[in-house]
This record gives C-alpha cells, structure tokens and sequence, in this order.
C-alpha cells in the first residue's frame, strides 16, 4: 500500500516505521510542572524486531506489503558543515533546517539545573534536510521514525545497558565474543524476550537498564508529526541501538494532555482522548501493531495524587520537601494509544460501612502472591505475558478491587450514584465474558471539560459528572459501557483504527446486557427496556445519517485495503483528525444494531456463548472485522447461518453509507411503540420541571437533573419555544455539562433569536479556554 499523506485532508498519519524496529518497553521518568503547565524528562524505549519480520497469525489476508530494507535508510547526501554545539547554536534563534545533535563538549547548552537551553528548536520544525558532517560521506544510515507532535525533544542518546551489573544470569550475551555495540543490542534482545514467569525479573532489569548511563548522544530531527532518529554507522535496523534515552518536555498546548482546573478550582492534567492520541506526551510508535508494556515514575507536588494505567495501586513515596514520587507499571502488551495518566487534587471516595460494602471485602481481594506469578499456556494466542485467563482464581473473580477518585465537592454524589454501582457492574460483565483482562479498576470523575460521558483505559476509567445523576440509569449503563471496552478496545483491539465499531459497537451492545444482569432484571423486563433502548437508539442513527458525509457513515472505511500499511508500517487513520468526527456515533448505534441483528438471528443463548469463547481465544491480540465474523459463523451448522456470509455482512453493513436493508425491514417490522415512549421520556420531563420549581435544600456534590439526557432533552425544548425563564438553565448546561453542552450550540444559533444566539456566545467564552481543541473547532465553526 502506497501511504501519502495529503496535510490538506483531515486524515491521521500514524508515522512510525514499525515494519523495522518496535518498541517492547517504555520506561517514563517525569516530574509535573503545573507553575509552567508542562511534564517534563525523559523516556526510555527497549525495542525488538520489527514487525516485518513477524508472522502474522490473523486468519485474514496478509495486510503487510513489505519492500526491501535499503528504501527505508537515510540517504546522507554529501558532506556538510556542522558547527559546534554550544549554548549560541541552541538559542531560540537556531534556523530550522540544522540538525539537533549534541557533542561531549556541550555542557553549555545546558542551565545550571541541567535544563536545555533550546526552547524553541522542537517539534515545530517542518520539511527540514538533513545535514550533517557524518564523517561517512555517502553511506547510508537506517532512520528510525517515531510519532511525536507539540513536544520540545532536547536530547537523544544510545543508553550503555552492558554497563549494568547481574544482567548476565538473564542474557545470553557473552562480553568476549561481541563489540560493544552488538553486545548492548544483544542484551535488549534477550531482556525483551524473558519468559512471563520472569516479569518481576524483568521489570527490574528494565528500571536499572533505565539508569544506565548514556554512550554516544545520536542525531534527530523532527516535523509536525515525527521525530527521526539516526546513528552514524548504522545502516541497518539490525546496528541500529536497541536501547535509546529521549530527553524531552511536553508544552502547554499540546494536544495529548488538557491543563485545567477541577471542579474544586484546584489546577489538574489529564491526557483526555485526543484525536491525536498519546504523541504529544510522549515520543512513541503509534500504529497498534506496536504493543507494548510500560513503567512510569512520576513526580509531582505533595498535594497532587498521580492516577495511571497501571496494574498496582501505587502508593507516592516522599522525596524532597513538598514532593511525592509515584510508581506504575503494566506487564500487557498494549498499543501506546491506550496509555492514561490523571494529576490532580483528587480524594478517594470509599463507600460507607453498611452490608453492601461487604461485597468489597468477600469479592474484591487482590490474588494471592502465588497465583499472581503465573504464565500463560499453549491454550492463548497472544504473545507471551503473565495472562489472567490462565489464573484460577482471576477466573472466579466476579469482582476486581476498585477505587473511586474525584474532587471533594463531588463525594455526595459518588456515594449515591456510583460506589454502589461499580460492583453489581463488575459482577454482571464477569457473567456474560468471563476473566476480567485487568487486575483491578480506578475510576477517576474527571473536570467539566471532558468531551465526552468516559473513557476507558488499561486499569483505569475517566467518567463525566455528567453521569452522577439523581437516577441510577445514566450512571449504571455509562459504567457498563467503559467496563465493557476492558474487553473490547483495550484487551481486544482493532488492528487498523478506522474499524472503530469494534470497540464502540461490542461496548454499545454490551452495556444493555451487562445493566439488566447488574440490575437482575425479570427477562421480560430486560427486554422491554432493551427494545425502549434500541428505538432510541434508531432515532438518533436515523437523524445522525441524515445530517452527515456518506464518506463518514461507513463502519469499514478503507474496505479491501482495511489493516494494510506501507512497507516502512506507516499509515494513515482515515478522517482521524475530523473534529466533527468525535461528536458521531455511527459507529457506536450502527456497530451496536449489527450485533444485536447477529444475536437475534442467530439466537442469543449461541451468540453470547460463541462471545465468551471468542474473547478467551483473541484477547491480547489485535483484529479486523473479518476475525469476529469469521469464527462467529464457523461456529454455527451451516443450515442456521439464516444465509449470512462473511462476505455479505462486510458488504451491506461495514461498506456501505446509510441504514443497511436488514436493519430498515427489521425496524419497519418491530413498532417502536411511540406513545409508550412518550410517557417514559416525558414522565421524566415533568419530574425534572417540579424538582425545579419547589425550593429545596440540596447535599454539597448532589445534582439537579434525575437525567442528564432529560436535561439536555429539557434545554432543546427551552430553545425551540424560547422559553425565556429557563434561558439560564441552558446557560448552566452549557457550564456544567460540556460532555453534553456541545451540542446545544447548534441548536442556539439555527434559532435565529438574537438573545439565544448571544447565549451561545457568552457560554463559549465562559469555557472555551478550558475545552479540548476537537470540541472547541466544532463550536466555533457553529458560532462564526
């Protein structure tokens, strides 16, 4: 596949030449400088093969088109001059077509707190030439790509591993028999391919390799979306260090982080599901391909609690006056995409003594020591890591230890609406699929300015105060939702990011099933409620394909050339950078009707056992469409496949815009009962309207609405008759729901009423600041 990347269009470049070298370790060393609004220090990546050289183990086709290693290799194009680094050359004013290198001599270019001095010479740099005096005039050096956006890189350097002690009882590497440089590769080689049962071994090797000292700074350089790194008489991947430190600080605007205020006003960051993923926080390999396992060490003021995915319960360590140190790590190799990280003046939020919490103690006990340094066995598929699918007791663990953070104001109503929730949630998606991929579960309620209701990542859920509301019904099926992405998106990813149905459909579908078990629903009762949330849900898919680009209605965007790359393993996300993009859902109700058609045709009872089954064989893997659906009809006799195929679901339901003909007949068959949906939606209403018109005394942390969606609906209704004596509810909204709020601004300005329209302006002012960029170019699209 010939990749191209056209900066006019709204696609994603995924840059990292991973067909040659993938990262299998990151190591993060970082303090959080709130007072400048910046997280600085540096990573350190440990790489393996690259991806060429993997066989793919996918039932599809081959998706890897791979071309000869030469095309890939910096070309240096003859000698040039390259002056003495010093503290001139690293001023602001240092033209962008040099080359960023630093020499032995260099101690200049640094301040007395061992800071560069370069504050400009970043990833700012566009379409500049390399040109350096390599020494090797006319050969040519592999270049090592990697995805890097809105960071200052100040310094990149060949980390001396063979320099650590005791390494050798876990390497094969013999000091006599190697140079310098092959023994370093050849003891990389072996620490990442350590067996599951030596994680903790390998873990530590990790951390003191880490530590090392460097041995040779090498040569980068960057533009919009990458960062190059090269060594000077490496041609090939093979030569290239397989150890490498990136000192680094991440600017206040980047992308990949938001630097707010709580709902305490107490400052905080969050990494907030960014078009543009976890890049500008630090340099990685973006394309899910490049799985990987992590360790972070983060420090940060005393007053400031550290979340992260992460498998322990970290605990912060003091260091200086005023200062904590915070330690996690993952041992599940996982795409780099999916790495969270929360700083803020959190509390724990622990659920009062009462029979109910005793769920925690009988059901949410950390495995026993023994059971914890387990492998997995030929029955998984993935690669090799200590997998809980393999473990007994993670087996018959219905529900994993969990801890609630969220700002002080809010802990009335994290009592009332979520800390009750989370195990009865836990326990019901535990009795549809099984082992919980993850040992245990943070859920942080994050400031208003998140776009969306959650966000799952490995160990760790971010949820919208939007979802504490008075009712259980919001709050019960969001939690679903991102508990089920532990399944779908995070244990079992897509191989090609544009396949988006795969985890936002299966989460969709899945959370219905998982509230009514939580909520222990008569069968009948689940089902009514099921079938009020499926004509809901066909609304909004019916208004949504009315109002968009058929080129963004379809589920399998990039059809034939689905999972393919180019030969370096750089690709494209196919309208990944559109900012209308995060505010659709046809990914979510269109994935979520194709499963439940697949369910209802093939029986229930057989499709959610073939579910079980599928995610114990495909966890830790990444997949396409053709995988699920593939094993899905294998596994029924011919005779009651109703006449699907692979090939005619992948053509009426992921290639094609608009409401896939099965899903128009099964609808005009079923009637969505309007008149019975009426009353539920506006019994809700009326229930909103007198809880706001008698004065009450309200708990601090308690909610107005019983819904946030009967809220939103309640602001609509203010908006379309200009009901003037609720104008500053909407204004409130616009406020305290910014999950939500988003779409009300359309709504202000199509009115035409000049008094609703300056609504709209003075809400966006009030949090514009404050918004992601995503939701921010959305709404200024709409107001000017």
């Amino acid at each position: 596949m010939n990749i191209k990347l056209d900066p006019s269009r709204d696609d994603l470049p995924l840059m990292a030449n991973t067909s040659h070298m993938l990262v299998k370790h990151y190591i993060l060393d970082l303090d959080v400088d709130f007072g400048n609004g910046v997280i600085e220090g540096n990573i350190v990546l440990f790489f393996g093969d690259g991806n060429r050289l993997k066989k793919q183990s996918s039932s599809t086709q081959e998706t890897f088109q791979m071309e000869s290693e030469e095309a890939y290799i910096f070309r240096t194009v003859g000698p040039c001059h390259v002056p003495e680094m010093d503290s001139s050359t690293f001023s602001p004013k240092m033209g962008h077509k040099e080359f960023a290198v630093c020499g032995k001599g260099d101690q200049d270019a640094f301040d007395n707190n061992g800071n560069h001095d370069n504050q400009e010479h970043d990833s700012e740099i566009s379409s500049s030439k390399y040109c350096c005096d390599t020494g090797n005039h006319g050969r040519e050096d592999f270049l090592l790509v990697l995805d890097c956006c809105d960071l200052s890189v100040l310094k990149v350097e060949e980390v001396d591993v063979a320099a650590v002690p005791g390494l050798e009882k876990f390497t094969k590497a013999s000091k006599l028999s190697a140079t310098p440089e092959k023994l370093r590769r050849e003891i990389v080689r072996d620490l990442v391919a350590l067996p599951a049962d030596a994680w903790r071994e390998q873990l530590d090797c990790y951390t003191r390799c880490s530590q090392a000292p460097g041995c040779g700074e090498l040569l980068f350089d960057s533009d919009n979306w990458s960062l190059q790194i090269r060594k000077t008489g490496a041609p090939t991947a093979a030569d290239f260090p397989h150890a490498i430190r990136i000192w680094y600080k991440t600017k206040p605007k980047g992308q990949s982080v938001a630097w707010t205020s709580d709902q305490n006003g107490r400052p905080c960051v969050y990494t907030m599901g960014s078009p543009i993923n976890n890049r500008a926080l630090f340099p990685c390999q973006e394309p899910p391909v490049a799985m990987s396992t992590w360790q972070a060490t983060v420090r940060a003021a005393a007053s400031f609690v550290v979340l992260m995915s992460g498998e322990n319960s970290a605990k912060p360590t003091p260091l200086r006056e005023g200062y904590m140190s915070w330690h996690y790590y993952v041992t599940m190799p996982m795409p780099a995409s999916t790495f969270a990280i929360a700083v803020g003046c959190w509390t724990e939020m622990k659920p009062k003594t009462s029979p109910s919490s005793d769920l925690m103690t009988d059901h949410a006990l950390p495995l026993p020591r023994s059971e914890a340094d387990f492998r997995c066995d030929n029955t998984c598929s993935h690669m090799e890591y200590p997998c809980r699918f393999q473990s007994a007791s993670a087996a018959a663990q219905d529900i994993i230890p969990y801890r609630v953070f969220a700002p002080v104001c809010l802990e009335g109503a994290c009592r009332e609406a979520l800390l009750r929730l989370i195990p009865p949630c836990l326990s019901a998606a535990h009795s549809v699929l099984g082992t919980h991929p993850f040992s245990r579960l943070d859920i942080l309620i994050v400031p208003t300015n998140f776009p969306s209701l959650g966000m799952a990542s490995p160990h760790i859920i971010f949820l919208s105060q939007s979802a504490l509301t008075g009712t259980n019904y919001l709050c019960g099926t969001r939690l679903c939702h991102e508990i089920a992405h532990s399944w779908f998106g995070l244990a079992i990813g897509a191989r090609d990011w544009t396949e988006e149905w795969l985890s936002e459909g299966f989460a969709t579908h899945l959370e219905d099933i998982f509230w009514a078990e939580a909520q222990q629903l008569p069968r009948h009762e689940a089902l009514e409620q099921q079938e009020l949330r499926a004509c809901l849900r066909w609304r909004r898919l019916q208004d949504e394909l009315q109002n968009s680009p058929e080129g963004m209605q379809v589920l399998r965007p990039n059809k034939e050339e689905t999972g393919h790359v180019s030969a370096s393993g750089a690709s494209v996300v196919k309208h990944g950078l559109n900012p209308e993009k995060g505010f659709m859902q046809v990914h979510y109700l269109k994935g979520y009707f194709l499963l439940r058609f697949l369910a209802r045709t093939l029986g229930e009872e057989t499709y959610f056992l073939f579910l079980r089954n599928f995610v114990h064989l495909f966890h830790g893997q990444l997949i396409l469409s053709q995988d699920f659906l593939q094993m899905l009809l294998e596994s029924i006799p011919e005779n009651k496949r109703m006449g699907l195929s692979v090939e005619n679901i992948v053509r009426d339901w992921l290639e094609c815009s608009g409401i896939p003909k099965a899903l128009q007949e099964e609808r005009k068959a079923e009637d969505c009962q309007p008149s019975r949906l009426t009353r539920q939606v506006g019994s809700e209403v009326a229930k909103w309207i007198r809880m706001n018109r008698r004065p009450r005394k309200r708990k601090r942390g308690t909610r107005d609405a019983a819904f946030e969606k009967v809220r939103h609906r309640w602001c609509e209704l203010v908006i379309k008759h200009k009901y003037t004596k609720a104008y500053d509810q909407v204004e409130r909204f616009l406020q305290e729901d910014q999950a939500m709020g988003v779409y009300l601004y359309g709504e202000l300005m199509v009115s035409e009423d000049a008094r609703l329209q300056r609504l709209a302006h003075r809400g966006f002012e009030l949090v514009k600041e404050h918004m992601d960029n995503a939701s921010a170019q959305v709404v200024t699209e709409m107001l000017f």
